[in-house]
């Protein structure tokens, strides 16, 4: 019997471009982050190897000498694959391969991602999602797959099959691409119609985002009581979870779970990704959880913030929960800081439910306008409105009337409130 495992094993070496005018740290913080992708992905790292160029070179990104370099030192440590920090064009790609010879693997940034979300796609919906985003990501880099099967001029007599395989491969992307995309459509609709029959409880929806990695599901699972796949790796969850939880004021709301944001996120991605996003973009509120105790937060809330603007969900009312406070030193001043930048952010550790009490009362306070206090008058024999209303709101008193009509003194959201006009009696504002 022969161990397969060491031959199977992937070692892997990491590769920045740091460009003149870039921050140094920022070019840091970006490698420390592809670290952290690929072990997620499963890969050891064995180096981390930086460049300095004024661009990216049109060739090889980092330049031949640089990528022979590579080469060399990947021949001598056994690794076989080599992960770029940014996006490579195809050219670039094909050129590396050749640089790096068959046996060494090449990525960039994206194709990690996507491996990522590959094996973490669980649902039928976030598996076609993760397929889409994969084949456009292919479709422009099929060029050149076949060139060992054809001649080079393109003569009259020289036409060979590998121009007639990446025609036929190009065409087989592109069907794919399209009944995906009608998959999507359908998965679309069917997101339309579950968030139609939650608005007709009229419970406000609250949109959890943040930075992959934050602790977004680790809190919904402490609100919710919910059993989301929680790790200390990014993107560990990928489908959207929701769930209903009961503010302290005895307001319903309805928490959902995202796919966490990141910085160099692929725009393809979040292209596919638009049927999940659309819980964010139609959410009431956005709870963005922020991760206090990593030194490049605030790095992190602008990127969330590109991502919000780029799926068209910027200026929605938000709380921002500054997580794993428990990680800071008790005489750190970074919590100090972000309050005072941040004014109603309320500092809490998800882990360890620290300060949660206090995130759902801001969370109640910044929805306090959507209910109003009534006193409705119904006749007993509607009682499917009666039901609605224990359902949708909160019931503070109940009596009959002379008439035998129901009496109910209650907190129901202001929609609510326009379709109940003919039982209200009195309206107060809340």
């Amino acid at each position: 019997m022969y161990d397969t495992h060491a031959a199977l094993e992937e070692r892997a070496v990491l590769v920045g471009l740091e460009r003149s005018g870039m921050d140094r740290w920022e070019v840091e913080d970006s490698l420390n982050e592809l670290r952290e992708l690929t072990r997620t992905a499963g890969a050891q790292v064995l180096e981390v190897i930086r460049q300095k160029r004024d661009k990216p070179d049109p060739a090889t990104f980092i330049g031949k000498g640089k990528a022979e370099g590579i080469a060399t030192f990947c021949k001598e440590k056994n690794a076989n694959l080599v992960i770029f920090d940014d996006d490579l064009s195809p050219a670039q790609g094909r050129n590396l391969g050749e640089v790096f010879g068959e046996k060494v693997k090449v990525l960039d940034r994206t194709e990690l991602i996507l491996d990522i979300f590959a094996q973490r796609a669980r649902t039928r919906e976030g598996k076609i999602q993760v397929e889409l985003a994969q084949l456009e990501y292919m479709l422009p880099r099929l060029t050149g797959m076949w060139t060992h099967l054809s001649r080079q001029n393109g003569a009259i007599g020289t036409r060979g099959p590998g121009e007639t395989q990446l025609e036929v491969d190009r065409r087989r992307v592109q069907e794919k691409i399209t009944r995906l995309k009608r998959a999507l459509e359908e998965v679309r609709k069917n997101r339309r119609i579950e968030r139609s029959g939650r608005q007709r409880l009229h419970w406000p929806v609250v949109s959890i985002i943040g930075y992959t990695n934050a602790g977004k599901s680790t809190l919904l699972n402490a609100l919710t009581g919910a059993d989301v796949l929680a790790e200390d790796k990014l993107f560990a969850t990928l489908d959207p979870t929701t769930r209903k939880t009961r503010l302290p004021n005895n307001q319903n709301i309805l928490l959902s779970d995202t796919v966490g944001f990141l910085r160099k996120l692929p725009h393809g991605l979040i292209e596919a990704f638009n049927a999940t996003l659309e819980e964010v973009t139609e959410a009431d509120l956005l709870l963005h959880v922020v991760d206090v105790s990593h030194p490049q937060a605030r790095e992190q809330i602008q990127a969330v913030e590109v991502v919000l603007k780029e799926i068209h969900a910027t200026g929605k009312p938000t709380v921002i929960a500054l997580n794993k406070r428990d990680k800071l030193p008790p005489d750190s001043p970074t919590l100090e800081t972000f309050l005072r930048d941040h004014p109603h952010a309320v500092p809490i550790s998800a882990k360890n439910g620290e300060n949660l009490d206090a995130l759902l009362d801001e969370i109640a306070n910044r929805l306090a306008d959507r209910r109003v206090e009534v006193t409705l008058s119904i006749p007993p024999q509607r009682a499917k409105t009666i039901a609605l209303i224990y359902r949708s709101g909160h019931v503070t008193a109940r009596r009959e009337d002379d008439n035998g009509n129901v009496m109910l003194e209650a907190q129901i959201p202001r929609m609510l409130a326009g379709e109940l006009t003919p039982y209200i009696v009195e309206t107060a504002s809340k």
